[in-house]
């Protein structure tokens, strides 16, 4: 009877364990999101399952926006996941274009930071037809990037809703760099095995 109580012991402090270490990991290091939308394509596809470092720009300290432990800052280029400025219980993953400081502006579908042209050939237009009057999407700017603040737009520029029409990103409020792919199933449930294991660039 001893044998069998130290046993039953033994497995639930093993699961308990288990249990508190998944949650630091999640919490503080390492995320699992779903992408449910095709503002990224072709970067990142609808299906695909990734896993976010949330610890390279700090960690967050409990019940407050404080964070520790802070490595860098997001830097143009990298792929992040944040809260939503609108609606902070939603998460939105889009890419940094400008960072704190830097001027943005763009026309006729082609982005300028600090007045030079970007070069971004992940980028995706799908619709060759110009949008100008006070829908932002092809032109805007220029702007000037604030403190602790990113702009942020989809690879798929043309239907990607980002800070061209909702503003910029408090870096507070991100959640932390896209990593790799680590699973990903197409609309029709089929696994797209050569996405899996995709580093996320």
């Amino acid at each position: 009877m001893k044998d069998k109580k130290k046993l039953l012991w033994e497995y639930v402090e093993a699961i308990v364990t288990a249990l508190i270490l998944a949650l630091i990991i999640r919490t503080y290091i390492v995320q699992a999101f779903k992408i449910p939308s095709g503002s990224m394509i072709p970067t990142l596809l609808i299906g695909d399952h990734i896993l976010v470092n949330k610890f390279l720009f700090g960690t967050h300290i409990p019940f407050t926006d404080k964070k520790i432990l802070i490595f860098r800052k997001p830097e143009k280029g990298d792929i992040i996941v944040f809260k939503y400025p609108e609606n902070p219980k939603k998460d939105f993953i889009k890419r940094v274009v400008a960072t704190e400081g830097d001027v943005i502006a763009e026309r006729d579908k082609v982005v300028y930071v600090n007045g030079k042209l970007v070069m971004e050939p992940f980028v995706q237009h799908y619709d060759q037809n110009m949008r100008f009057g006070s829908d932002p999407r092809d032109n805007f700017g220029p702007l000037i990037i604030p403190k602790d603040k990113v702009f942020v737009m989809g690879d798929n520029r043309d239907q990607s809703y980002d800070s061209r029409y909702w503003g910029f990103v408090d870096i507070k409020q991100v959640r932390g760099k896209a990593l790799i792919i680590y699973w990903s199933w197409d609309p029709n449930n089929w696994v797209r095995f050569n996405r899996i294991g995709r580093l996320i660039e």
